[in-house]
């Protein structure tokens, strides 16, 4: 999608780092915008970023939990509404909780697959039909380094990011079968980048409670995922941009940290060995 000035945007984690620089980017380009969040302050203040970065722009908000289908689906609904369409969407709200997979209780892999997974799976149910009608559209799913290369500690989030690249790909060639030429996918992987997600817990639902014990495998993986956020070479708005001008060329992969390719490769070859499972800290630990 070359052209995306006077296009609609819908952005899902628009509270917070990545989804609000998406939708500073996409306001750069003259884009109208619907935000999603269960984050509503957040939403707020990304409104006011927004128009002080680019006055004039067409804004709404809408609460929204992704890991719910009606309400997706009523975002949708919102976008025809006040748009009349969605020309690009960002399945871009994620979560992550740390620790080794056997503590992990079934209200982690509820919630971090609930947002994860099923937001990124509602997002596609909801909003390719609504492109298919119009004719054009492009969707971007924000996977992750996660989902190619997969580090201790992280096996929820692991699985998640996965599920997003191997939904990705299948939705690409599922729209080939279709016709469907006009809808474009991206999957964007970055690495580790200065982000809110080390902070998810704050919008965790009540009702799924973290209630694993802090044992010091847990704790000692958690500081070691905070320190490598906080420290991510390459900023949120970097990222944003490097997707809108994938957007644009319609591309496919767009891996922010180039590094993650070379991985990749290495664990292509472990599996090609059959030995033992890939290692992706083998120089870092």
């Amino acid at each position: 999608m070359k052209e995306l000035s006077g296009k609609v945007a819908v952005i899902t984690g628009a509270g917070s780092g990545l989804g609000r620089e998406l939708a500073l980017s996409c306001a750069r380009r003259g884009m109208r915008l619907l935000l999603a969040d269960v984050d509503e302050p957040g939403m707020a203040e990304t409104v006011r970023l927004v128009e002080e970065a680019s006055p004039g722009t067409e804004t709404e908000v809408m609460r929204v939990d992704v890991s719910k289908l009606e309400q997706v689906e009523a975002l949708a609904q919102r976008a025809r509404e006040r748009f009349g369409g969605a020309h690009l969407l960002f399945n871009n709200a994620g979560v992550s909780c740390g620790g080794p997979l056997w503590e992990h209780t079934a209200a982690d892999w509820q919630w971090v697959l609930g947002v994860n997974l099923n937001g990124v799976a509602w997002g596609i149910k909801a909003f390719v039909p609504l492109m298919l009608e119009q004719g054009e559209g492009h969707i971007v799913n924000t996977a992750s380094a996660a989902g190619w290369v997969y580090a201790p500690g992280s096996g929820i989030y692991n699985a998640s990011k996965a599920a997003v690249v191997a939904i990705s790909e299948t939705l690409y060639f599922d729209l080939k079968d279709v016709g469907a030429d006009n809808i474009g996918v991206t999957v964007l992987s970055p690495a580790y980048f200065p982000t809110a997600i080390v902070d998810a817990e704050r919008n965790r639902p009540p009702e799924l409670a973290d209630t694993a014990p802090m044992t010091e495998a847990r704790r000692l993986r958690n500081e070691r995922v905070r320190y490598a956020v906080q420290r991510g070479r390459i900023s949120a708005a970097e990222i944003a941009e490097m997707t809108l001008e994938a957007v644009e060329k319609n591309q496919f992969y767009v891996f922010p940290h180039k590094k993650i390719k070379a991985l990749i490769k290495a664990r292509a070859e472990a599996a090609d060995q059959e030995i033992t499972a890939f290692d992706t800290l083998a120089d870092r630990k």
